[in-house]
């Protein structure tokens, strides 16, 4: 029996071309999910984690905060990790990142992300003029004892008119002249009663 040789052909050549379109899809899809940018933004820092690129052609990636460079435009080939330390701040930071794939603009990343504020950031309020000012240190120092002026010293009390006079304990300086008084009293009184009995004798 004669088996018929078109149908096959047709057959083979099927399967040949789905053989041919799957291989396409695997290899069309295979640098897609190749490339994978990973990113993470936190409060302080930015991790970059970019790989299974390319590494026969030059990539680039560029980090931006509020419009200005934390990474400048840096090349890198097959695989990119870097950590970058955010600047510190009071309010959201707009972080953007930009890679570009050597291979085609297809598998390059745009993307942003939003940096929040550290809870230990907040700023410290300023402390009133009351609070800024240092507590008065108590004085030790004990105060030095006032001198009493000469005017201001109490003057010696001077006796009262009325006041008896007080005995007097030592010989005064008129005791002497009192004595030779009194003696020559009596040497007078001596001579006069000698005249008198002298007188009477010649009489009689």
């Amino acid at each position: 029996m004669t088996i018929p040789r078109r149908p096959l052909r047709a057959a083979g050549t099927f399967a040949a071309a789905a053989v041919v379109g799957l291989t396409g899809a695997v290899l069309s899809a295979g640098p897609a999910a190749a490339h994978t940018p990973t990113w993470a933004v936190t409060c302080n820092e930015v991790t970059l984690d970019l790989t299974a690129y390319n590494s026969d052609v030059a990539n680039t990636v560029t980090v931006t905060v509020d419009g200005k460079d934390l990474l400048p435009t840096e090349t890198f080939g097959k695989e990119f990790h870097k950590t970058l330390e955010l600047p510190e701040h009071d309010k959201e930071l707009t972080v953007h990142l930009v890679v570009k794939a050597g291979d085609g603009d297809r598998f390059s990343k745009d993307d942003t992300k939003q940096a929040p504020v550290c809870e230990d950031n907040t700023p410290t309020p300023t402390p009133t003029a009351s609070e800024s000012k240092p507590a008065e240190k108590p004085t030790t120092e004990a105060p030095a004892p006032s001198q009493s002026s000469p005017e201001t010293a109490p003057a010696a009390a001077s006796p009262s008119p009325s006041s008896p006079d007080l005995a007097e304990t030592g010989s005064s300086s008129a005791t002497p002249i009192i004595g030779g008084a009194a003696v020559a009293v009596l040497l007078a009184g001596g001579g006069i009663m000698w005249s008198v009995r002298k007188r009477r004798t010649a009489q009689g």
